[in-house]
């Protein structure tokens, strides 16, 4: 990971650059200093060196201690970004362990040209390293702004002439943390061959992308992992993609580039191809043997244009639907995820692995994990914590199973399917429970099932939805501006979040000093005592 220059080291190679005191034109040796080291990173391919090395050291982190797993939320645009961030370094005092992820589902919800669409990979392939240069636009500005803020300090406290305070000021600045974090980005399954995958996997490492998570579903076919229709391709096809994104890693010089291999297998019964296999036992029989299939007794029972194959000593013919996709045989699911993870650590150099889930179920995930660990033993997990699950449902169904097996309650004293998720049992001992296993969900998958990585992939979609929700029915109902005030602005000037100061938040500081650096007194600066952003100063 790239050090940082101190304020100290940047200051003295100004001054021997420009020993006369200041640079051309007259600019100040510390206003070049301020800017250099506002200017935390240089491009974004630095960005994708650093955060890769970042996730290695957490990677290792993990490996010693399960509980200090990583967690990320999705997000739709850099704003979305920025606030996550400020807010875990203002209520944890660092962003340690914390990522952004990018959901190809939420690019194609939110984010492209063609309106909302389905998790399909229908939209433009190009929206994705768009967001993630946005992404990192956002938390590079955040930085900007936070740090000019500290170097105003630094210019009072050396006006005042009080060396403490300007010592202080120095340290603060020379230990600020950036808001540059991680970003998991999701390539969909490649939108395309793997030439295109290649290509694709560039253009977002070169927007900043250290971790590119990829799935194994065939890229014309692509749906959304917790839909029906789930087509996949055998596994040297994906082996294939995963070795197009390590070279992109490896052209593009991030030697620690994090792959996540994702596999739909699970909730997958479908195959666009039969691969050939070469030997016994090899990826494409593994493949294979799962297919659902007919003996041929005789050829009179194959008709024109249908495919025979050998397995098992026997001549069989593999079920095909109408539109030529073949079938698996039905529950293999665990087992082929299981092979997938594998194949896609050993074979294809994946790092991570993904295995997208029907139900948010730990024992489920650790079993299929402790089979992956037989051969791959410090294999690891990202997580998708979906909102496709309705989790106070899932979770009080849980409780209540266990509990009726158990003997501590009988199957009449709860009732059984959606009926659980009545606001009736909030307060109930199973409520209560429920509550309590989702507040150590992702804690309990970190030690028991290899989890690194926990992430909700589309909270802020499900969060502006609501928000916009709430406001909107106060503020164009009977509550008008006590809505937006109640919802909204107290909430944030109490919490302290510092974008009620939308002014200051987009950078109208950063903007007015850089004025004052180049024209001095004849700055014209947005910040006076008529600005309106001094209602807000010292209130929380």
């Amino acid at each position: 990971m790239t050090q940082r220059q101190s304020y100290n080291e940047i200051k003295q190679q100004f001054s021997k650059r420009y020993p006369n005191g200041s640079a051309p034109g007259d600019i100040s040796i510390d206003d070049l200093v301020q800017l250099r080291i506002q200017n935390t990173y240089k491009t974004h391919l630095d960005i994708a060196k650093d955060m890769a090395t970042i996730m290695r050291q957490d990677m290792a982190i993990y490996d010693k201690d399960s509980s200090k797993f990583t967690q990320s939320l999705g997000c739709w645009s850099g704003f979305h970004a920025q606030q996550m961030i400020k807010s875990v370094k203002r209520s944890k005092g660092t962003t340690k362990g914390v990522y952004v992820y990018l959901s190809g589902w939420m690019v194609a919800g939110l984010r492209n040209q063609f309106g909302h669409l389905p998790d399909q990979s229908m939209h433009e392939k190009t929206s994705v390293p768009e967001l993630i240069n946005e992404i990192y636009m956002s938390l590079r500005q955040a930085d900007e702004v936070e740090l000019n803020d500290l170097f105003a300090i630094l210019k009072t406290a050396k006006e005042s002439g009080d060396a403490k305070a300007v010592d202080a000021a120095i340290a603060e600045i020379d230990g600020f943390e950036t808001n540059v974090v991680p970003i998991i980005a999701d390539i969909d399954a490649g939108f395309g061959n793997v030439h295109a995958t290649y290509l694709l996997s560039k253009k977002m490492i070169e927007a900043g992308a250290c971790c590119i998570q990829i799935e194994n579903q065939v890229s014309d076919a692509k749906q959304c992992g917790h839909q029906d229709g789930k087509v996949t391709v055998p596994r040297e096809d994906f082996i294939e993609k995963l070795r197009a994104v390590r070279m992109a890693f490896e052209e593009m010089g991030i030697d620690d580039g994090v792959i996540v291999a994702r596999t739909d297998s699970l909730g997958a019964g479908l195959t666009q191809k039969i691969p050939v296999s070469q030997s016994p036992g090899d990826l494409a029989s593994e493949y294979t043997k799962w297919l659902e299939s007919e003996e041929v007794l005789s050829f009179d029972n194959l008709n024109d244009g249908e495919v025979a194959i050998k397995l098992d000593g026997k001549l069989v013919k593999p079920v095909r639907l109408a539109n030529g996709l073949y079938k698996f045989q039905a529950n293999t699911g665990t087992e082929r995820v299981i092979e997938d993870c594998i194949a896609s650590l050993t074979l294809g150099g994946a790092d991570l692995l993904w295995i997208e889930t029907a139900t948010p179920n730990v024992d489920v995930i650790a079993d299929m994990v402790n089979k992956i660990r037989e051969a791959v033993p410090n294999a690891k997990l990202t997580y998708n914590n979906s909102p496709s699950f309705n989790w106070t449902l899932n979770l009080r169904a849980q409780v209540r199973e266990e509990w009726i097996e158990s003997g501590k309650i009988t199957a009449s004293e709860y009732p059984d399917g959606n009926e659980l998720m009545s606001a009736r049992f909030d307060d109930t001992e199973i409520g209560l429970e429920a509550n309590s296993r989702l507040r150590s969900f992702q804690t309990d998958i970190a030690a028991r099932a290899g989890v690194f990585h926990n992430l909700i992939t589309l909270p802020t979609f499900h969060m502006t939805a609501k928000f916009m929700d709430d406001l909107s029915i106060g503020y164009f109902g009977d509550d008008k501006m006590m809505a937006y005030v109640n919802t909204i602005q107290r909430e944030e000037i109490r919490g302290g979040v510092s974008a009620v100061k939308h002014q200051h938040e987009v950078g109208s500081d950063l903007g007015d000093t850089f004025k004052e650096m180049v024209g001095g007194e004849r700055a014209l600066k947005a910040g006076g005592h008529k600005n309106t952003m001094n209602q807000f100063s010292n209130v929380a």
